[in-house]
């Protein structure tokens, strides 16, 4: 899907176990990868990192990723 499909990028802060929206819109982006994830089935963030994810598979490896970066 492409941002004009599904219309205008939210801005939304992560917390434990939801989010707020920040600013109105109806998806957000992949930290990883860039695609657009419809609000409607945002599932996978990080609080700490503020980062988005398409999938839970995304964000291990980022996690991963960011966990061997430090040592």
């Amino acid at each position: 899907m492409t941002a004009t499909v599904l219309g205008k990028e939210a801005k939304v802060r992560f917390l434990d176990a939801d989010f707020d929206i920040l600013e109105q819109g109806d998806f957000v982006r992949c930290a990883v990868t860039g695609r657009p994830i419809p609000l409607k089935t945002l599932r996978y963030w990080s609080v700490e990192r503020q980062e988005a994810y398409a999938s839970a598979e995304i964000a291990l490896k980022r996690h991963q990723e960011l966990k061997a970066k430090k040592g």
